[in-house]
């Protein structure tokens, strides 16, 4: 770099934060990209696609989920954003589309897309929490390991006033993780944008939802705030991330664009160096359990399912110390979550036909941020098995109609998943907790044996294995296997700390 053009640049640098009380612009290919003030109070806008606004081949048609190359784009997207807006700097807050609020094709299949096209951006943060909540770690935890930061970052995707068709009423109410909604019932996603305004706190607020709800939401933050901004006139692509950035006065915005102009494979992405190292499937006693209708006792459950295999895997890693959690997994459990097609290529047989989770906008407490907050939105399970769902162009379900702290929720996900028809002559894979995963096994026990009796129940599953498979097979006349002879064969010792970086 010559001395005059590097002497441009560096004023440059140096006058954004002074510019951003001015009127709106925007950077272009022929721009520096200078990253936004902290000082500055930023609303980033990443710009997630749908069935109707897309670049080619990032969506799959047919699932309304994204293919390989929106997952490399959501991948590398994520590197940009961190490095080139935020300057390298720790994110303030994360804002995904409540999946559930956004329904596409006549399979009415959740808007998945959002909250993985801001994922690997999260994880590239980080969070300091500690065990100060009510439902945190018990007193024996070492208080040299507290607080403790994690390589994470929480999504907040949780319902506001306004729930979706057929989701659960939360029994916890969590305003500090709220999501957007795709069509801003009641005017949930301005409350929450002029919410974080008034709060006047500097920082990076990232925001991730569809073009719909984006554009919407831009156009009632400039006329709520009077900032007389100059708008997009319309989609530009995923490409483009688009910052109202406000002077720490609160009273003047600049709008400024980014674009990262990339050009992703269409093939799924390839971890980095180093890769997982494989493991053998010890980490749990192996058991076999069989019910055969008409025998000790067995008789067939009402409405039970035929011909249907679940596999059912616990979410990816989370826990950097045990009492730790922010709703999220952390850097490790990314490693696995991206691993995870390659992995159960050719281990799972027969191949599952769709993935489902728990709604990832339910709420969950956890560990307390410095600012108190311990209730968290719960993406991991969903975030877990999505790049699978996306490498194998699968469709992807939430079970939304109960909760999973709901205290009869095994029960409820043993009535979801195995009884009404809906998953006969289906093979799933199903991404879960996992301390539900064996009452759910129980209950279905149970449904053979109401006059008592029955097998032994389902062991527990062990706090650091996050590798173990169980499958439930049911036969064509109702007949239950449950065993856990497989695995993942991801060592979890083995996964960096640190998060891949594409």
């Amino acid at each position: 770099m010559s001395k005059t053009s590097h002497a441009w640049s560096l004023s440059l640098l140096l006058t954004l934060p002074l510019l951003a009380g001015c009127g709106g612009s925007s950077t272009s290919s022929s721009t520096p990209v200078v990253p936004l003030s902290a000082r500055n109070l930023n609303l980033i806008f990443v710009v997630s696609e749908d069935l109707a606004f897309e670049a080619s081949g990032d969506v799959n048609p047919n699932t309304a989920n994204l293919t390989n190359q929106g997952l490399q784009r959501s991948l590398r997207m994520a590197t940009f954003l961190k490095r080139r807006v935020l300057g390298g700097k720790n994110v303030t807050g994360v804002y995904a589309l409540e999946p559930m609020s956004h329904l596409q094709t006549i399979g009415n299949y959740p808007d998945m897309a959002a909250p993985e096209t801001i994922e690997q951006f999260a994880l590239l943060n980080q969070i300091t929490l500690s065990d100060a909540a009510p439902f945190g770690a018990s007193s024996d935890v070492p208080k040299s390991a507290l607080p403790f930061t994690g390589n994470s970052y929480p999504l907040n995707s949780s319902y506001g006033a306004a729930l979706p068709s057929g989701v659960a009423t939360p029994s916890i109410a969590c305003p500090n993780c709220r999501g957007l909604d795709f069509a801003d019932h009641g005017g949930d996603n301005e409350n929450l944008a002029t919410g974080i305004i008034t709060a006047n706190l500097p920082g990076f607020y990232v925001f991730s939802a569809p073009w719909e709800t984006t554009s919407a939401l831009l156009t009632k933050i400039n006329q709520l705030e009077s900032y007389n901004l100059n708008l997009p006139a319309g989609y530009a692509g995923p490409d483009v991330i688009y910052a109202i950035s406000v002077a720490p006065s609160g009273r003047r915005a600049r709008l400024v664009s980014f674009n990262d102009h990339l050009n992703p494979a269409s093939i799924y992405p390839a971890l980095p160096e180093p890769a997982p190292v494989s493991t053998p499937c010890t980490a749990q006693a192996h058991f076999n359990i069989e019910v055969t209708v008409g025998v000790g006792g067995a008789t067939t459950p009402m409405g039970i399912n035929v011909n249907e295999t679940l596999y059912m895997i616990r979410h990816a890693e989370a826990h950097p110390q045990t009492w730790w959690d922010d709703g999220n997994y952390i850097c490790a459990g990314q490693w696995r979550a991206l691993d995870l097609p390659n992995a159960l290529a050719g281990r799972i047989i027969p191949p599952p036909q769709q993935v489902y989770s728990i709604d990832p906008a339910q709420v969950i407490p956890g560990a307390a941020s410095a600012s108190g907050n311990f209730l968290w939105s719960y993406v991991r399970p969903s975030l877990t098995a999505e790049p699978y769902a996306i490498a194998n162009g699968l469709p992807y379900g939430l079970a939304a109609g109960f909760e999973l702290i709901d205290m009869n929720s095994p029960q409820l996900a043993s009535n979801f998943f195995f009884t009404g028809g809906q998953f006969s002559n289906q093979t799933v894979l199903m991404a879960w907790e996992h301390d539900h995963i064996p009452p759910t096994v129980n209950a279905l026990l149970a449904s053979y044996f109401t006059g008592g009796g029955g097998p032994a129940p389902a062991p527990g599953w062990p706090d650091d294995d996050y590798d173990t498979i169980w499958t439930v097979t049911l036969d064509g006349v109702g007949n239950l296997s449950v065993n856990n002879a497989t695995c993942e064969g991801i060592s979890s010792a083995a996964l960096p700390a640190t998060c891949p970086e594409f």
